[in-house]
């Protein structure tokens, strides 16, 4: 060819492959789960230069052009070629080569299957390429040299999720293991700390999956349809009671690291999120103060990026994925992946004569950029990511993760907790031994032991059972109980209250848990987290973010909004001078009288999401008030022919939910419904003035009551002990909640 008057030759290397295929026409040109898009302007401009021949069209009824099969011909490198190039001239002529696979779980065959949702094919794409890439290389090495062995070295030897066979299942040529209850019972690494139990009595905390513990709160407009993606906002509006509460907690161990001035790195805190959106959203909202609509501010002041000094950054996978490549396009991208390299390194490796060992290119790219030569990430104590980071990321400093985003496979989760596991210290204690170390975690479902639930074969599966008993060992907790033969009522009356036509607000803590009960990797033989067993339990609340926090202060925030909101409004003339004070006492006389809070949530929680949105509307569409009803005292009468009933005759099988608990003579509590029963035991189970309590499933407690001329037995839900002095115990009736209350 002959440019400017200047003669050049083109040639193509590599080896001709006509290749054919189908292209669909698209809103833009990608290529998603092994599909070709192209817009109709690229399409036409590569059939012009010969990059593509046109073999047939498909068009629909209007005319529209939707598909195309092509052929083209693509000069791919040759085996020989790709031998030498990767092994070397001294390898790339040997034969029966051994190959060492690090990081395994990214090489092995799959086959592609369906995904749910458009919002997994990005994902699903990723991993297939991960899976399948070097494997078909090792294919191409294994054709002409021969790979006489190889071994896998994996953290997570698991099948990859949505687009693997057998999901979650361990790779069946495991053959030695050293897994991460070994590694934390040996000290080497940090203890994850997950929730097992809530407020809202559910099996599954709902902190313990975010994800799937908002997506069923959400409006189908908020939620974007089956095949859509959530509305970021949305997301926050749920996820800001968890982040609060690891926030809080995250505000005072940097208190208390910040009085250690041996170590003056910072604990680290990683929000992994389901796209760039709720990474945004998330980002504003923490470093730079913005919150969205309907959403109070964060409030958490050491994830603020202010006065030049940056606390908090965003990682798009983008980042990782191209400086992993070297495909890096700009010198920010290539500056934020120092940033991420170099997170809870407080200064750089030292040569034998004490200059610093910077990488490659780093002086020279931060003089262009004008930053100083330190670590760039020494001082971060926040990270907002999209995807896991990258393989081998050493920070040894993070203390606090949270998910926000679905997990497809276990070796997911497992990649997002080991971002915390890398120890701060290695120093042992005076036992010679290391000192416990943890990471609290959020949002994560990680199981020890990975399952893959039975495939349906078409017979019914067999009901699962529990064996309900008395345990020997708790027999400190022992309650026995009267026969009750009659029962007499004295009523008092419960006033209905009406409030200037404005309903109530209840802080429902079995909806929005404001506290969680958190545990080391403690299994049972299904390799399932439980409350028993070995360790700690450890208390997550948000008793650290409400102490920084003066009543009045929230409510002059609250106010203010109010005051913006009904300013905005066409219909208002009123000055914001003269309408915020107004706004003010009715906000504080809302709270003194409006606002009921069931412990252990607290006032201050109305000023977090869901709660404070709740709130503003409520005020500004006024909602109809309702009215409350309560029990009346009741009197019994004790049976005299039969002795008293006890717990350790409590002995029985049943396929109902079951739950552990520790103060407790029997070993389950047995729900009679989807989650009062549940949430009920929590809050026994927890409160310091129980010593003991029980279940009425299989116990025989029972009081009789008249009912149009004939007696019935009602049985109350609980037989609680308390600790006040006197013998005294608590009966118990759990009350289900109606959502319609305010309306009806």
């Amino acid at each position: 060819m002959q440019t400017g008057g200047v003669s050049a030759r083109v040639s193509h290397t590599g080896v001709p492959v006509r290749m054919r295929e189908t292209i669909i026409i698209g809103p833009k040109t990608t290529t998603a789960r092994g599909v070709r898009y192209l817009t109709k302007k690229d399409l036409e401009k590569q059939a012009a230069a010969g990059i593509l021949t046109i073999l047939d069209e498909e068009r629909d009824g209007s005319g529209n052009l939707k598909k195309v099969r092509v052929e083209s011909v693509r000069y791919v490198e040759s085996d020989t070629a790709l031998i030498h190039r990767i092994l070397g001239r001294e390898v790339g002529g040997k034969q029966n080569i051994l190959v060492m696979n690090d990081e395994a779980h990214h090489a092995y065959r799959i086959r592609r299957e369906e995904i749910n949702g458009k919002d997994e094919e990005e994902d699903a794409e990723n991993f297939f390429q991960e899976a399948t890439v070097w494997v078909e290389g090792l294919d191409r090495l294994h054709k002409l040299r021969g790979i006489n062995f190889c071994v896998d070295l994996s953290a997570t030897p698991y099948f990859l999720g949505r687009v693997g066979q057998d999901t979650n299942k361990p790779f069946p040529w495991v053959v030695s293991d050293f897994g991460l209850i070994d590694a934390i019972e040996a000290g080497l690494v940090k203890i994850p700390q997950l929730a097992v139990q809530d407020t809202t009595g559910a099996e599954i905390p709902g902190y313990r999956n975010i994800w799937q513990w908002i997506l069923p709160q959400l409006t189908p407009a908020e939620r974007g349809g089956k095949q859509g993606t959530p509305k970021p906002e949305a997301i926050l509006k749920y996820a800001h009671h968890p982040l609060a509460m690891l926030g809080g907690l995250w505000e005072a161990l940097r208190r208390e690291w910040e009085s250690h001035q041996d170590d003056p790195r910072p604990p680290v805190f990683i929000i992994v999120c389901k796209n760039t959106r709720i990474a945004k959203v998330l980002y504003e909202w923490l470093a730079e103060d913005r919150p969205p609509t309907g959403i109070p501010p964060a409030k958490i002041e050491g994830f603020l990026n202010r006065d030049g000094r940056v606390n908090t950054i965003r990682v798009d996978s983008r980042v990782v994925s191209e400086t992993d490549s070297d495909q890096v396009k700009s010198d920010e991208s290539r500056w934020m992946r120092l940033i991420l390299d170099t997170v809870g390194k407080q200064e750089w490796p030292k040569d034998s004569q004490g200059r610093s060992l910077y990488p490659p290119g780093f002086e020279d790219l931060a003089q262009k950029l004008g930053r100083p030569l330190h670590p760039p990430g020494r001082d971060i104590r926040c990270i907002v990511s999209v995807g896991m980071l990258t393989e081998g990321w050493d920070c040894s400093t993070v203390t606090h993760i949270i998910g926000l985003r679905p997990f497809m496979s276990q070796l997911l989760c497992e990649q997002v907790v080991g971002r915390g596991l890398r120890r701060a210290s290695y120093d042992l204690g005076e036992d010679e031994k290391f000192t416990e170390e943890v990471a609290k975690v959020f949002g994560v479902p990680f199981d020890v032991i990975p399952f893959k639930a039975n495939p349906d074969r078409g017979g019914k599966q067999r009901e699962k059972r529990w064996h309900v008993h008395a345990l020997p060992e708790r027999s400190a907790f022992e309650i026995r109980f009267p026969r009750i033969e009659g029962y007499t009522q004295a009523v008092r009356n419960r006033i209905i209250v009406d409030w200037q036509n404005v309903p109530s607000l209840p802080l429902v803590p079995d909806r929005i848990p404001p506290e969680v009960q958190m545990k080391g990797l403690s299994v049972n033989n299904r390799g399932r987290q439980t409350l028993g067993g070995p360790g700690r339990i450890e208390e997550a609340s948000l008793n650290e973010y409400r102490a920084g926090r003066r009543l009045q202060e929230l409510v002059f925030d609250l106010s203010r909004t109010l005051t913006r909101e009904y300013i905005a409004q066409p219909s208002c003339e009123a000055p914001a001078h003269v309408l915020f004070p107004q706004m003010a006492a009715i906000v504080r006389r809302y709270l003194d009288k409006k606002v009921t809070v069931h412990k252990p949530a607290d006032v201050k929680d109305i000023f977090l999401s869901p709660y404070y949105g709740w709130l503003i509307e409520i005020l500004l569409e006024n909602i109809h008030p309702d009215a409350s009803a309560g029990e009346t005292p009741e009197i019994p009468r004790y049976e005299t022919n039969r002795g008293p009933g006890v717990t350790g005759e409590v002995d029985f099988w049943t396929s109902r939910e079951v739950r552990e608990v520790l103060r407790s003579h029997v070993n389950y509590v047995v729900a009679d419904t989807k989650k009062w029963e549940q949430a009920s035991a929590y809050y026994i189970d927890t409160h310091p003035a129980t010593a003991a309590f029980v279940k009425n499933a299989g116990l025989g407690f029972a009081i009789p009551y008249l009912y149009n001329g004939q007696m019935h037995d009602y049985m109350p839900d609980f037989i609680i002990r308390l600790k006040n002095g006197e013998p005294s115990h608590l009966i118990l009736e759990t009350k289900g909640f109606d959502p319609l209350a305010e309306v009806k």
